[in-house]
């Protein structure tokens, strides 16, 4: 499955190797980060997420979008 993980604050996209090779999007103006691409299952995706919460980054949204 792929999902995006919508963050509050801004990272670039040298982020992507600490979540996984998952592709990252800052977007400055809006203060918000999307964090994207596949997830291998569950327990990968809990991963990315305590990665989320060991930066102290709010969490926003999860959202899966499908296995393409």
């Amino acid at each position: 499955m792929h999902y995006e993980i919508l963050v509050e604050g801004v990272l670039d996209a040298r982020w992507s190797a600490w979540f996984d090779g998952l592709h990252i999007s800052g977007d400055a103006n809006v203060g918000t980060t999307t964090i994207a691409g596949p997830v291998i299952d569950q327990a990968a995706l809990h991963g990315l997420l305590a990665k989320v919460r060991d930066l102290g980054l709010p969490l926003l949204a999860v959202r899966r979008i499908g296995p393409e």
